[in-house]
C-alpha cells in the first residue's frame, strides 16, 4: 500500500483525492493547506490527516509519495523539501516558472534519488490515449500538420490572484497552454525545433497573457498551431485536429476521436467519455503507482517536461522580441 500526501488541498487537490480513492493500493493518508477551515472540511470530506504546514506532512512516516498542487511559484521550494524528505513525486504542471528553477528541480530529485512525474493528465485523458494509439498504429500514415486550441472563460471561480501575474507563474499560456503545447507534443513525438508566438492581454486587466498564439515546427518536419484564449464572454472549445498523409484525426475530450476521410468523420467507437478528466486522474494515478512499485521509468519523466518547459519560455521569448526563436 501507497501512502499519499496531497500538498495543496484545493479544487485540483480534490480532483486528485477522488481519484485515489478509486484505486485500491493507494492510501490517502494527509493533506495540506494554509487555510486552516477549508483544510478541515477537505480532510474530513476524504476522511484524511490535516497539516497547515506542509513540512509536518512530510514529516509523516506513512507517506511514500505527495502530488503537488500549490500556485506555481511554490512547485520548486516544496519539490525541494519533498525530495529530501525521501518522498517520490506526482507535481502537477506546469513544472516551474522559469527553466532555471526546472533545471533546479531535475536536480534535487536526482540527489536525493526520488521519482518525479508531471501531471501532463491528457496524456491519460481516454480520447488521447486513442488517439495516440491510432497514429502509432500507422492507419492514417504521417502527420503533416497539427492545430490545438483551448479557448475558455478566464475568470472561473477557481481563479486565484496568482494565476493573474506572470510573477507568481499566472497567465493562460502557462495554465493552459501548456496543456495544448504538450497534447501535440506528445502526439507528434519530436522535439520543437522552433516557436514563432505572439502573447498579449486583451480581455481581462492582469498582469500576464490571457491570449497566445504559437507556431511550432517540429524536428521531424511537422508544423504545429498552439492557441490558448481565455474570454471573458463566448463558447468553451477544446479541440485538437492533425492532418496526416492518410486522412485526418479530430480528438475531443468529451465526445470522443473522428477520423476523417473521403469528406466524412466517423466517430471511433468507445472514444467519448462524460467523465474524461476523472478517468484520467485514476488512469495519471495508476501509471504512477504503476512505475513506483516496478521501478520503470515514469509515464511524463521530469526531463519531457523540462523539455516542454523549454517551448513555453521559447514562445514568451519570441512574443516579447518579435522574433522566431530556436530551441
Amino acid at each position: 500500500m501507497i501512502g499519499v500526501g496531497i500538498i495543496g488541498a484545493g479544487d485540483f487537490g480534490a480532483a486528485h483525492a477522488r481519484a485515489i480513492a478509486k484505486i485500491s493500493n493507494i492510501n490517502l493518508v494527509a493533506a495540506s493547506r494554509t487555510h486552516e477551515k477549508a483544510l478541515g472540511e477537505f480532510c474530513k470530506r476524504f476522511d484524511c490527516q490535516g497539516y497547515t504546514d506542509y513540512q509536518d506532512l512530510l514529516a509523516n512516516d506513512e507517506i511514500n509519495a505527495v502530488v503537488i498542487a500549490t500556485p506555481h511559484h511554490l512547485h520548486t521550494t516544496i519539490v525541494e523539501a519533498a525530495a529530501k524528505a525521501k518522498k517520490h513525486i506526482l507535481l502537477e504542471k506546469p513544472m516551474a516558472p522559469s527553466l532555471a528553477e526546472c533545471d533546479q528541480i531535475l536536480k534535487v530529485v536526482k540527489d536525493h534519488n526520488v521519482q518525479l512525474m508531471l501531471g501532463h493528465v491528457n496524456h491519460f485523458v481516454p480520447a488521447f490515449q486513442i488517439a495516440k494509439k491510432l497514429l502509432e498504429s500507422g492507419e492514417l500514415g504521417e502527420i503533416v500538420y497539427a492545430q490545438s486550441t483551448m479557448t475558455r472563460p478566464w475568470m472561473t471561480p477557481n481563479r486565484r490572484d496568482w494565476h493573474l501575474n506572470r510573477l507568481t507563474g499566472g497567465g493562460i499560456w502557462l495554465t493552459i497552454g501548456l496543456h495544448v503545447v504538450d497534447q501535440l507534443s506528445w502526439l507528434i513525438d519530436a522535439p520543437v525545433r522552433s516557436v514563432s508566438a505572439d502573447l498579449q492581454t486583451r480581455f481581462h486587466e492582469q498582469a500576464a497573457d490571457d491570449l497566445a498564439v504559437a507556431f511550432l515546427r517540429y524536428r521531424n518536419g511537422v508544423s504545429a498551431t498552439a492557441t490558448a484564449i481565455g474570454y471573458k464572454t463566448g463558447v468553451f472549445s477544446f479541440l485538437t485536429e492533425l492532418t496526416c498523409t492518410k486522412g485526418l484525426l479530430k480528438i475531443d475530450h468529451a465526445n470522443g476521436v473522428f477520423i476523417g476521410k473521403e469528406e466524412s468523420w466517423q466517430l471511433v467507437p468507445e472514444s467519448a467519455s462524460e467523465t474524461w478528466m476523472q478517468d484520467a486522474l485514476v488512469s495519471e494515478w495508476q501509471a504512477f503507482t504503476r512505475a513506483l512499485e516496478t521501478s520503470n521509468p515514469m509515464p511524463v519523466t521530469g526531463d519531457y517536461a523540462q523539455q516542454i518547459m523549454q517551448v513555453m519560455f521559447a514562445a514568451e521569448r519570441s512574443s516579447q522580441e518579435k522574433m522566431e526563436v530556436m530551441i
